[in-house]
């Protein structure tokens, strides 16, 4: 069992030197891809990963920097020869949101089932997640989710117990006391995280109010130090902070901030890196 960071930044805006939102937990050689930010396919590869073992995709929210290549990353391991089913995870309206995917891209579709591929519709296999519990289990995995607190948009956290090893993938999330319970005990949590110091500082170009902007992540985001907290309640072996907002801020500051409140293992999350579980 073994985590890939794919995406390590967070927003929508592209950027140099990190990709958007996405991870993956790769199980006895099945992918599980937790967000799946715009270029998830090309990060997969790049982490020498095959599209054909993608095995489910989650998605915590609709936030576009969490869901940008939902449709498109089935639509690539389809183009890579992946003929068996991809549960897909996510609040609603994941079902009406894979349908419109479908017939916006029906030329590229039609054209490549015309070469003698399976139907790509049957390729989504859809799964609309509305509460807390366990959303999959096969195969000696299972995943969980946990209700989080990202207003005003429904958001959840996931963890995936397999072979004795846990991860737990936050998502987008103010600090709260579900997704500690959901982290209770694991291994690895990855948490995103913002420094509350330095939003201004690279933020400044932003079409966004930066005072509007201290609201919003004061009351749906997760300061380095709160996310400290969370591993620290949780009692998790290393924490992960992920979805980094700003990205240019230094990897130790982002450390320091944590090691605040977290004397665990802190791992400041790089794209492609591997993390064993």
């Amino acid at each position: 069992m073994e985590l890939v960071i794919l995406g390590s930044a967070g927003g929508p805006q592209p950027h140099p030197g990190k990709a958007a939102p996405a991870t993956a937990v790769v199980v006895d050689g099945d992918i599980h891809v937790i967000d799946c930010g715009n270029g998830v396919g090309r990060q997969i590869v790049s982490a020498g990963l095959e599209l054909t073992d993608l095995r489910s995709v989650l998605v915590t929210h609709h936030h576009v920097d969490h869901n940008a290549d939902l449709g498109a990353l089935v639509h690539l391991a389809w183009t890579a020869a992946r003929c068996e089913p991809v549960d897909v995870y996510g609040p609603a309206p994941l079902e009406s949101m894979i349908k419109q995917y479908l017939e916006l891209n029906e030329p590229d579709i039609s054209h490549r089932e015309g070469l003698g591929r399976p139907a790509l519709a049957g390729v989504f296999r859809p799964h609309e997640v509305s509460g807390p519990g366990t959303v999959h289990e096969a195969d000696g995995v299972r995943i969980s989710a946990a209700v989080a607190t990202h207003p005003p948009m429904p958001s959840f956290s996931y963890r995936v117990d397999a072979h004795g090893g846990s991860v737990v993938v936050s998502g987008d999330t103010a600090r709260c006391d579900e997704v500690v319970e959901l982290s209770r005990g694991a291994g690895v949590l990855v948490h995103e995280a913002y420094s509350p110091d330095h939003l201004a500082e690279f933020m400044a170009g932003s079409n966004t109010r930066i005072e509007r902007l201290r609201q919003h992540f004061a009351q749906a985001h997760t300061s380095a130090e709160d996310a400290g907290r969370v591993a620290a309640e949780a009692g998790v072996r290393t924490l992960v902070l992920w979805h980094l907002i700003p990205w240019q801020l230094s990897d130790e500051e982002y450390a320091a901030q944590a090691a605040r409140t977290f004397d665990g293992e802190i791992v400041v999350a790089h794209d492609l890196q591997r993390i064993p579980v």
